[in-house]
């Protein structure tokens, strides 16, 4: 199986004077997700947590929603020529009873950022195949709902320092995108490393499905990087309420947020954050207003 990290010569130059030596990079093979037998998707990702990647995917899909749905997840021989295994492709069996998407002439697990839909399609594909709707708080005010997740700006602040400091192999390689899943309180719950930050959101949501705790919906979804329409598109498919990320959304990120209920906030840097959506389930002790 590929590792996570792998040793590469490189020249180093430092203030003119020149040096060689190995450097730690980041593992990157392909993945090759198969669905009953039959080829879904490639993804480019880092050795590790495949079965919960496949897993996740196929949440963020539509396919998939609890564990019950899902047979079980195995590595297929025979991938090369030579009938050796690369453990880079693995075979997704739904259990007995679980509709199959049509993948013979054209994908119809279409919500994914990359499969040439934009715009209202987009966001009506994701709005309509999402088993946990997000919006049955968007009214919740107070926090006297039990069920209706409340953050702390000051608690949000703290996630990106705690998300870094639970990164093990960012240190050695400074290569890696994170996504951990915290409580409303801040309490880390999950978090998974790889070089594409999509994967590693499917990589949490797929282990939460294999562990049955799907929907998310008392946790808080924090990513390096940006936040592109797909890593909201994974937080609403999983019933995640928050989604955090230290860097920019994009337009059409916050047009889903919007849609769906989502709370969404980006360059959450220090005590600063930037509010795009769902702005009810942060305490917020003064009144919003403004254009």
């Amino acid at each position: 199986m590929g590792r996570v990290t792998e040793r590469r010569r490189v020249i180093r130059i430092r203030d003119g004077a020149v040096s060689t030596r190995p450097d730690t990079l980041v593992a990157e093979e392909p993945l090759e997700i198969r669905l009953n037998g039959k080829p879904l998707a490639i993804t480019m990702r880092t050795p590790g947590d495949d079965f919960a990647l496949a897993a996740g995917f196929l949440v963020s899909e539509g396919v998939l929603g609890r564990a019950e749905e899902l047979a079980n997840i195995v590595y297929c021989a025979g991938a090369t020529e030579d009938g050796s295994n690369t453990y880079n492709v693995v075979d997704v069996k739904l259990a007995q009873g679980v509709p199959v998407p049509d993948i013979t002439l054209e994908r119809n697990v279409y919500t994914t950022s990359s499969c040439g839909l934009c715009g209202k399609a987009s966001l009506d594909a994701v709005r309509t195949t999402a088993r946990w709707p997000l919006g049955d708080d968007r009214e919740v005010s107070d926090g006297s709902d039990g069920s209706a997740v409340r953050v702390e700006p000051e608690t949000l602040s703290a996630l990106p320092d705690r998300l870094r400091a639970a990164q093990r192999v960012f240190d050695r390689t400074g290569g890696l995108h994170a996504a951990g899943l915290f409580t409303p309180d801040g309490e880390l719950l999950d978090l998974r490393e790889d070089v594409g930050r999509h994967n590693a959101v499917d990589k949490l949501v797929g282990r939460a499905l294999q562990q049955g705790l799907l929907p998310l919906s008392g946790s808080v979804l924090m990513v390096s990087g940006r936040a592109s329409f797909e890593l909201a598109q994974k937080a609403v498919m999983a019933g995640i309420p928050v989604l955090a990320a230290v860097s920019a959304p994009s337009s059409l990120a916050v047009d889903l947020a919007a849609e769906t209920g989502l709370t969404l906030v980006g360059f959450l840097r220090g005590t600063s954050m930037n509010v795009y959506a769902g702005e009810h389930r942060l305490a917020l002790r003064t009144a919003v207003g403004g254009a």
